[in-house]
């Protein structure tokens, strides 16, 4: 029970619960049969434009703090920022409810140094889609966070804090969203929203919609779409991705120059992250946003005049 609530806690040892074997494992699968069956709840509270349009916003507003923080930053390191403003996305990311923002930098850093061979714990094209997308995280195996890999991050203790005790900031999310909704059906009957309804759409419908959203590039941007450089792995480039994770589909570009801020390389590559990224810049609250080097745009090049 004290792991439901403490994710580096393992009376076994961290090492010995990364060797077992994958399979799928019910007992981790049940936060997400709750979050899916929260949906259901819509049955009872109803819709409003007000519920439709704070889940939209949510959904857009959280897909942002994982493209640029937990991937571009935390992962990638492809900016730099103020501390207050790191722990700030991420607790922004953790409402997401994809755990700490440590161990998801950790499995991503871990999926590029192994994309697509027997050692990625999310390759569909060895283990399936349903697996790659969101099987893996039902294997106890892919649940310690390995600190080693993310050094540069764990010298932080409110990151390893949050990234410890990943179910504070979803559980205080939910309950804000029904103090909202309840706020709202009170003071503002004409909107025609409550707690219960604000809660089932901004927290169960966005974030399961949104957890989607993210896991479709585990599961499809190494199946669906165009590959533009040889990069020794199946990541593709796909429009319709980047429409759904506001950029994140040019997985080719990326998986070729995994440093740069920006994963749509050229200007109609459709990349909402990098463009938010780059008006933060201005404001002073990043800053140092690593470009894509000379090198690889001539390499896109002559992979052009090859064909």
């Amino acid at each position: 029970m004290r792991q439901w609530f403490d994710s580096d806690y393992f009376p076994e040892g961290a090492q010995v619960v990364r060797e077992r074997p994958d399979r799928f494992e019910w007992r981790r699968c049940l936060p997400f049969v709750f979050l899916h069956l929260g949906c259901v709840g819509l049955v009872w509270v109803g819709w409003s434009w007000t519920a439709v349009v704070v889940a939209t916003a949510l959904y857009w507003v959280r897909m942002f703090a994982i493209t640029a923080f937990y991937h571009r930053y935390f992962s990638h390191r492809t900016f730099r920022t103020a501390r207050w403003t790191q722990f700030a996305f991420a607790v922004l990311g953790n409402t997401s409810v994809q755990r700490g923002p440590l161990w998801w930098a950790a499995v991503h850093r871990h999926h590029h140094k192994h994309a697509d061979t027997d050692h990625d714990v999310h390759s569909p094209g060895l283990t399936g889609f349903w697996w790659s997308h969101i099987g893996w995280m039902t294997s106890s195996r892919n649940f310690p966070t390995d600190y080693d890999a993310v050094r540069d991050l764990a010298k932080y203790p409110e990151l390893v804090f949050l990234n410890r005790f990943d179910l504070i900031v979803p559980a205080l999310f939910g309950a804000l969203l029904y103090g909202v909704g309840a706020l709202l059906g009170s003071v503002a009957p004409g909107l025609g929203t409550s707690g219960g309804q604000l809660f089932v759409w901004g927290f169960f419908v966005s974030t399961a919609v949104l957890l989607h959203g993210t896991f479709f590039i585990n599961s499809l941007a190494h199946v669906m779409g165009r590959r533009r450089f040889n990069t020794g792995d199946d990541s593709r480039n796909s429009f319709v991705l980047a429409l759904i994770t506001l950029g994140e589909g040019w997985h080719n570009n990326h998986h070729r120059f995994m440093g740069a801020a920006r994963q749509g390389f050229y200007w109609w590559e459709f990349d909402p992250t990098y463009y938010a990224l780059k008006a933060l810049s201005w404001t002073g609250l990043i800053w140092n946003l690593k470009s894509v080097p000379r090198s690889v745009y001539d390499e896109a090049q002559a992979v052009r005049a090859a064909q």
